[in-house]
């Protein structure tokens, strides 16, 4: 007598991940040391069911000082984004944007630059392309590669501590940070193929005589 064994493998269908969003703001209303590259950092720590995030963008609103002095970044994990580098400088404009507040929403998929796009004088608010200048700020040009996007995030867990850091590179004006969001988008990875093993698999004996 013979026994055959016929294994078979059960595959469990796959459903596209749901996407999924985050958004937290916090108002901290903090003054930026003047010409102090020490500066101020707000440490957030995120719990979120984003696990693979495809996307950051960052609101900063700021009053008072002079806008061409900022120096910000954000940093989370193995990411790094530079937010604001002394925008409006250039080698006509040495000092930079001479503007008193900035109300900003940053993201990658903005159409304008904010460096190149900061009037010279005055308040101003929109939706703009962070920095991305990973420049010392104290030699910062317009024309530096910008190698630091809010891109860096992309792929990593949402969850854990999110750091955002701002100084105040040159002296004479003094800057307030009112607030700041962050805004995540993601995904849930999604799950391999499930196997059923063993026992778990179905069976078919067949007896040859």
């Amino acid at each position: 007598m013979k026994r055959f064994l016929i294994l078979t493998t059960v595959c469990c269908p796959l459903t596209a991940p749901a996407a999924l969003t985050f958004s937290e703001s916090w108002v901290v209303s903090s003054l930026i040391p003047d010409n102090d590259p020490v500066g101020y950092s707000d440490t957030r720590t995120i719990t979120t069911d984003i696990a693979l995030i495809s996307d950051v963008s960052v609101d900063l609103v700021f009053t008072g000082g002079w806008n061409g002095d900022l120096y910000a970044y954000l940093v989370h994990d193995s990411g790094f984004s530079v937010l604001l580098n002394r925008v409006g400088l250039s080698l006509g404009v040495p000092d930079g944007s001479s503007g008193a507040g900035m109300t900003l929403a940053l993201s990658d998929a903005a159409a304008e630059d904010l460096h190149l796009a900061a009037p010279l004088v005055g308040t101003f608010s929109g939706t703009f392309q962070p920095d991305g200048r990973q420049t010392d700020p104290s030699l910062v040009l317009d024309t530096d590669p910008r190698t630091a996007m809010l891109s860096s995030f992309v792929n990593l867990d949402g969850n854990g501590e999110w750091t955002l850091f701002v100084a105040d590179i040159s002296p004479g004006s003094t800057s307030t940070l009112q607030s700041w969001s962050l805004n995540l988008t993601g995904v849930i990875p999604e799950p391999g193929v499930a196997l059923l093993l063993a026992g778990g698999l179905p069976l078919l004996l067949r007896r040859r005589r």
